[in-house]
């Protein structure tokens, strides 16, 4: 080869490269926020991103959580698997 077609192929590579990264990058939500909540597991949940259920006691009682006093969330007790137990 010679340093032409090298220089060519070097950058049709690179330009591949950056076009597929870019293309990764384009479908990227950067406005999504949160994600699902299970009943009875608070794992990986941020309260914030959950208005419709924390903000309102009652269907976060449906979910299995009660909020103490200094406003921090918990797990009923008696809550166990998808399904709240009281």
């Amino acid at each position: 080869m010679n340093k032409r077609s090298l220089v060519t192929l070097a950058a049709t590579t690179a330009m591949i490269v950056l076009g597929a990264a870019s293309a990764v990058q384009a479908q990227y939500n950067y406005e999504w926020e949160g994600g699902y909540v299970k009943p009875c597991s608070l794992e990986g949940v941020n309260p914030v991103y959950h208005p419709e259920i924390f903000g309102n006691p009652a269907v976060a009682r449906s979910y299995g959580f009660v909020q103490s006093r200094d406003g921090t969330w918990h797990v009923a007790p008696g809550c166990f698997g998808n399904q709240p137990r009281y």
